[in-house]
């Protein structure tokens, strides 16, 4: 009994051992890799995201063409108030965190275990780890590889590429994707000539383009509007 006892122990030895070795050589695979995408990332812009591709595929089972209405534009090519628009709408603490607000998270936190509607805690370096690196949705594994993602650009992007590449990849309405295609399409101007009014409208539909839109701003969405430009006043210009 002894002897086949040993066998058994030293036959599941070789498969913890294979199994520990396998989980290594991709933990070592994934770790590298992503640093690597991200690296790259800092000086490469995003040619697409997860999310424009889910939205073509929505838009095709609709019955509707492709549309991926996007213009890159460089930081400095950004207005000043659109990047004051969406600090002050999204992440006023954006300067001063290492990509997360614990006390936004912690009153989403309580806010949702209340029952309330969802409310979402999340930076916009957070957000720009979702939309460049991850798949849309919600669950504990996708916002696992947020955190992890949301490290990395923190880390080893400085805040103007963060806040660049946020304004050039999030959805700003149906097909539309940035501030330079928002600003064309709402305004018939290029971003770098946004007012502070139009900057603050745009910001005000962040949270759901495909149901708020500038064209035609709703009474909640110009009371938004609002609230945004008075804090923009507030905290005056981004020290970067």
């Amino acid at each position: 009994m002894a002897k086949k006892q040993t066998k058994k122990g030293s036959k599941k030895q070789p498969l913890l051992k294979k199994t520990t070795s396998l989980l290594s050589r991709i933990l070592v695979w994934f770790l590298s890799v992503s640093v690597l995408w991200v690296l790259a990332y800092r000086f490469i812009n995003p040619p697409m995201t997860l999310l424009m591709i889910e939205r073509n595929i929505e838009r095709k089972s609709d019955g509707k063409d492709f549309k991926t209405d996007k213009k890159w534009v460089r930081f400095e090519d950004i207005s000043d108030n659109m990047k004051r628009a969406a600090v002050s709408a999204e992440d006023q603490k954006f300067l001063k965190h290492m990509g997360f607000d614990i006390k936004a998270i912690e009153r989403a936190y309580a806010s949702n275990t209340k029952g309330k509607k969802i409310k979402g805690g999340s930076t916009i370096s957070q957000q720009t780890a979702k939309n460049v690196f991850l798949w849309p949705g919600r669950s504990y594994i996708r916002k696992g590889f947020e955190a992890y993602f949301t490290l990395l650009i923190e880390i080893l992007w400085s805040k103007e590429r963060i806040l660049e590449v946020y304004l050039n990849v999030i959805e700003m309405g149906d097909g539309i994707y940035g501030a330079e295609a928002a600003s064309q399409t709402y305004f018939n101007k290029p971003c770098k000539e946004l007012t502070k009014s139009q900057a603050a409208l745009i910001a005000a539909c962040f949270p759901n383009p495909l149901k708020w839109t500038p064209a035609h701003p709703t009474k909640y969405i110009r009371h938004k509007q609002r609230v945004i430009m008075q804090i923009m006043r507030r905290l005056g210009p981004l020290d970067f």
